[in-house]
C-alpha cells in the first residue's frame, strides 16, 4: 500500500511540475497531451488536429531563468521573423500584438499567420510550412518571463484559440 501511495505521489508531483515555471503556474486544457521533457522547454503540449487538418499543433512553453530569454519586444520581433507572407514578404503589418494584464501579470500576446519558416536549425521545421499560425504570449512572472508559443496549421490553431486564452487566464503566481 505504501509503495502504491509513493508511486501516486510521484506521478502527481511530476504532473504538477510540468505546469509551472518562473514562479508561475497554469492549467493546460485536458485535451492537450503533455509531452516528455525537451531541451530548453518548461513544458510541451501536443494539440489535436482540427477537422480537415492532417497534423496537430504544438504549445511550447519556455523559461530561461530570471533576466534571461531577452526583452519582450525582441522576442515578439523574433517570432514575427519566423513567418512570411505567401510571396515571401515580412508579416509585420498583418500580425497582431497586444499588451495587457491577466491575473495582475503583464502579458504580451502575438497572433501571426502565413508561411512558418521556423526559428533556426533546432527551433523550427526543416521546410517552410504555408498556412500556419502562431499564437504566442510572454508572461512576465516574478522570476522572469515565461514564453507560451502555440504553432500549427491555421485551422487547428483557430480551433484552439479559446483554449489557449483560457490557459493564459489560468496563469498565476505560485
Amino acid at each position: 500500500m505504501n509503495r502504491l501511495l509513493g508511486v501516486l505521489v510521484m506521478c502527481v508531483a511530476m504532473a504538477a511540475s510540468a505546469e509551472e515555471a518562473g514562479g508561475l503556474t497554469w492549467t493546460a486544457p485536458t485535451e492537450w497531451a503533455a509531452q516528455g521533457e525537451r531541451p530548453m522547454r518548461a513544458a510541451t503540449y501536443k494539440v489535436p488536429a482540427a477537422k480537415g487538418d492532417t497534423e496537430g499543433a504544438e504549445l511550447a512553453v519556455f523559461y530561461f531563468g530570471q533576466g534571461q530569454g531577452g526583452a519582450v519586444d525582441a522576442n515578439v520581433k523574433r517570432w514575427l521573423g519566423q513567418f512570411q507572407t505567401a510571396d515571401g514578404k515580412p508579416v509585420d503589418k498583418a500580425a497582431k500584438t497586444k499588451a495587457e494584464k491577466l491575473g495582475g501579470l503583464p502579458v504580451t500576446t502575438v497572433d501571426v499567420k502565413g508561411t512558418y519558416t521556423g526559428g533556426g536549425p533546432m527551433m523550427g521545421p526543416s521546410t517552410p510550412k504555408p498556412g500556419y499560425r502562431l499564437l504566442g504570449a510572454i508572461v512576465e512572472g516574478p522570476e522572469g518571463a515565461v514564453f507560451f508559443k502555440l504553432t500549427g496549421p491555421e485551422k487547428t490553431v483557430a480551433a484552439s484559440e479559446k483554449s489557449f486564452r483560457k490557459l493564459l487566464e489560468s496563469v498565476k503566481k505560485k
